[in-house]
């Protein structure tokens, strides 16, 4: 019985072993997430505004306001606009990236160096880079005079005006900046998938006559498709979440025409002081991102292309 007893008790410690090292992590991630989150969610229900004084519950007129606030709604057209603007071309040119540098050339690793360099570049300082770029007087304008292309140059910052009544001139501007950064890092994901690839594929591709670059139609693609889901969803998160490249380069002008979700949330947090009306706007991001996450996590269930 005592032996019984005691086997028990160490089966019990060994199922409780695994929590007891997640234990820490679990209380960290309460108190600087969890806790914070539900605490957002309480005050979207509630008027905080003189944060002498505790919240006052107001139920959904910050839902209401939210649904009458034009400028809301054009951020939200903005997030999409730069949604669609910046994702597809992070997940095609990335790839064609990732296969010139798997090749096997002399000094191929420079490529390599040289496409991720942007990536480990402070957003800071890319941002007031590219912000001296776009200048009146900056480099790409000085360039388009010289050409006679624009001798006037490109409001690229400054200017409200759509390119083919769709985009604005100065958000087109930032989608460029994110691009710039994200080309790297993506390249990188799909040179892991490329180089798990064994040889053999093309190979026997070869033999069956799928050479060049149909081989890349017949095999690379197919074989890649977890991967570019992978990057889809990742680079889909990271346009809705943008706010780095909107504050530093036109903080969200002029006229809201670059103004994004996440920097509306700023503003109204840290600059009107609307802390409540602030988390209403974080509980709609909030579920925006969770749709994204469960896009993502349909492309891991058993059955389906998976990277794990």
């Amino acid at each position: 019985m005592s032996q019984l007893t005691s086997r028990n008790w160490i089966l019990i410690q060994q199922r409780l072993t695994p929590y007891l090292f997640l234990l820490p992590a679990l209380v960290l991630l309460g108190l600087t997430v969890f806790w914070p989150a539900l605490q957002a969610f309480y005050l979207s229900f509630t008027s905080y505004e003189d944060i002498s004084q505790p919240p006052q519950w107001i139920g959904f007129a910050n839902f209401l306001r939210l649904w009458k606030d034009a400028v809301f709604w054009k951020t939200l057209e903005n997030t999409f606009l730069y949604l669609v603007g910046v994702v597809p071309i992070l997940v095609i040119t990335p790839l064609g990236l990732a296969i010139l540098v798997n090749q096997k050339l002399r000094g191929v690793s420079w490529f390599r160096a040289a496409y991720y360099t942007p990536v480990v570049i402070s957003m800071v300082v890319a941002g007031i880079a590219w912000k001296w770029l776009y200048a009146e007087n900056g480099l790409l304008n000085q360039l388009l005079k010289s050409l006679g292309i624009f001798p006037e140059g490109i409001p690229w910052l400054t200017s409200p005006d759509k390119i083919l009544g769709i985009v604005p001139i100065s958000l087109a501007s930032v989608m460029a900046v994110t691009i710039w950064k994200g080309l790297g890092y993506y390249m990188v994901i799909y040179l892991a998938g490329l180089q798990s690839i064994p040889a053999d594929v093309y190979e026997a591709a070869a033999i069956d006559g799928s050479d060049g670059i149909r081989k890349h139609w017949d095999i690379t693609i197919p074989l890649m498709k977890p991967y570019l889901a992978l990057v889809a969803v990742i680079s889909a998160i990271s346009a809705t979440k943008v706010f780095e490249e909107v504050y530093i380069m036109t903080q969200g002008g002029p006229l809201d025409s670059s103004k994004t979700i996440v920097y509306y949330l700023y503003e109204q947090a840290f600059s009107n002081l609307e802390i409540s009306y602030a988390c209403t706007i974080g509980l709609i991001l909030f579920l925006i991102i969770l749709g994204l996450s469960v896009l993502r996590l349909t492309f891991n269930q058993p059955g389906g292309d998976s990277l794990v």
